[in-house]
């Protein structure tokens, strides 16, 4: 077997595999480059020592770590392994409705076999792609997975690499499409080996984590290559579909043809080079629709990307909050979720008082709707939370069905949080398991600091390091047995279920889209060709006037008769009702 590593600033490297070692070759044909050949099989542990070094190193490019960041990398035979045996999807993303997933906390064990086994439950609901948050090697056992520092391994607790490709094939044989959660912007501040090999970092630019990831100083052609090999190792042999990518927005890269356009022109690639369709989206807070323009439009290029805008007036109109960044969105929340059922978003060259500045550029409306997911809640949105808290925890039912009813028959490719879907009682806190000691208390008291400037008090921040903390955290999976909690996860099947027999529903012209609202009373009627959908937010009745049009009511929350001879309907206070024709 060859081993192979990138080390341009060491002047030798050792291969150090089982019990034995080996000196490595400079490889002529590349630039700081190492190779050997070593007889090895699945499961062989090994590791680099750059010169000077008496304890190996992981394998940058390692597919396991058995022992977690810190100890050796493990051969992975992927011709053993069962991603692909059937094949994913072809689901389009104009027609995907996404379930964003944590495999720590989806279910009590906290792996992927228990998840896989969780599955029909997607399945039954309507969904057609599973998103996992991140799953790559982090330190210590839980976590959110943003501190990963091994892009291309699986998190071992979770179950591997084995437990991932049986988790993919799983899901394809449901029917069910998985997207991967991916992090290129930063690496974990613990158990981070890549310094030691070469300048995957560099001080040209600072993030909020630190040294910004080598993008566009020296050395940078092998970082992006490293990281475009990793994405695409993904897609390849697990059968992922697509990715999405965490915070694009904190990509710090000056060179003329970025990383995301280099990584989207090579899974176009891949697509065509398989067959199979393949998706990036991206998380982006700049508002700019150049991400998801095509790159033969001077574009980026992502194939969708999170409409943050759509979620924050919709909460605002939901809860009336208004701090920091819910500011821009609260004076007018229902005008504001108009305007991003219509425009994709709020900020289009606007005032944002939460930034001093004006921020945003307009969407063409010719751009397809399905270009911006649309969702009520995240896992930003609810762990960012000081508690951790749900829209569960403080709307009524009708409210979260009146949320539900706008996301999921809304313009956007509709995304869910694990639980949202039967209104899960429980939080979904922010929690570590940080090995290192000084770094877990840093995080702790950074965490009690910043709400401690909103008014929270130190000890009602829930501590991140507390395994309780991970604990509260988990799904109760008797809650959707539960009367309360079983009507509305049967209205989240009914929305999903008419949006898939709908066409109008997936109709991705964001033109066509027809918004009316009364701010004052709290309503918002839209319409989706010969689709209509009314919101009332108010806990008072309301009675439309539909006109002499013939319309039937396809579904209601509370129970709405037909329209009479007049014309007119009447809904109930916090409800939701969907006409057709």
């Amino acid at each position: 077997m060859q081993f192979e590593v990138w080390a341009p600033l060491t002047g030798h490297v050792a291969l150090r595999l089982d019990d034995a070692t080996y000196d490595m070759a400079r490889d002529p044909a590349r630039a700081g480059w190492w190779t050997v050949e070593a007889p090895a099989e699945d499961g062989s542990r090994y590791g680099f020592l750059p010169a000077g070094e008496t304890t190996p190193r992981p394998d940058p490019r390692g597919r396991r770590l058995p022992d977690g960041p810190d100890g050796l990398s493990a051969v992975v035979d992927f011709e053993a392994l069962t991603a692909l045996r059937t094949p994913p999807p072809r689901t389009r993303l104009q027609d995907a409705v996404l379930y964003e997933l944590h495999i720590g906390t989806f279910t009590p064990e906290g792996t992927f076999d228990a998840a896989a086994a969780r599955l029909g439950h997607l399945t039954a609901l309507g969904v057609t792609h599973v998103e996992l948050m991140p799953v790559c090697s982090f330190p210590g056992r839980h976590g959110w997975g943003y501190d990963g520092v091994a892009p291309w391994s699986v998190h071992e607790p979770y179950g591997g690499p084995a437990g991932l490709s049986r988790f993919t094939e799983a899901a394809h044989a449901a029917g069910l499409g998985v997207v991967l959660d991916v992090v290129h912007n930063h690496l974990g501040p613990s158990g981070n080996h890549l310094p030691a090999f070469g300048p995957y970092f560099t001080d040209t630019h600072h993030t909020p984590w630190g040294a910004a990831v080598n993008l566009d100083a020296p050395g940078s052609d092998e970082v992006r290559a490293y990281l475009l090999g990793s994405a695409l190792a993904w897609l390849r042999d697990y059968g992922i579909v697509g990715l999405r990518l965490d915070a694009v927005h904190a990509l710090a890269d000056d060179r003329a043809l970025t990383f995301l356009e280099e990584l989207s022109a090579a899974v176009d690639e891949l697509a065509a080079e398989t067959g199979r369709p393949l998706f990036l989206i991206a998380e982006s807070d700049r508002c700019d629709p150049r991400t998801v323009t095509p790159r033969a439009a001077g574009g980026l290029g992502l194939h969708a990307q999170w409409n943050d805008d759509f979620h924050h007036a919709l909460h605002c109109a939901l809860t009336g909050e208004s701090r920091a960044y819910y500011a821009d969105f609260a004076a007018a929340p229902l005008g504001a979720l108009a305007k991003t059922m219509t425009r994709a978003f709020f900020h289009d060259g606007t005032w944002s008082s939460f930034r001093g500045r004006t921020h945003g550029r307009p969407v063409d409306r010719r751009t397809p709707a399905h270009r911006f997911l649309g969702y009520t809640q995240t896992h930003d949105q609810i762990g960012n939370r000081a508690l951790g808290d749900r829209l569960s925890a403080s709307l009524s039912p009708g409210l979260l069905a009146c949320a539900a009813t706008v996301a999921l028959t809304g313009p956007f490719v509709p995304m869910l949080f694990m639980g949202e879907e039967w209104g899960a009682g429980t939080p979904w806190q922010y929690f570590t398991d940080h090995p290192d000691a000084a770094l877990a208390e840093a995080v702790r008291a950074g965490r009690r600091r910043e709400f401690a400037a909103h008014g929270w008090k130190a000890e009602e921040i829930p501590d991140p390091q507390d395994p309780a903390t991970r604990d509260r955290s988990r799904l109760d999976w008797t809650e959707p047995e539960r009367p309360a909690h079983a009507r509305l996860l049967a209205w989240y099947r009914t929305l999903i279920s008419l949006r898939r027999t709908h066409p109008d529903l997936r109709d991705p012209d964001l033109a066509a889209v027809r918004v009316a609202h009364d701010e004052e009373r709290r309503r918002l009627t839209f319409r989706r060709g010969d689709v209509r959908v009314a919101v009332n937010l108010s806990p008072e009745p309301w009675t439309i006037a539909l006109g002499r049009n013939s319309v039937r009511v396809l579904a209601a929350w509370e129970p709405v008769d037909p329209p009479g001879p007049d014309g007119r309907i009447h809904l109930p206070g916090e409800s939701a009702v969907v006409l057709g024709p």
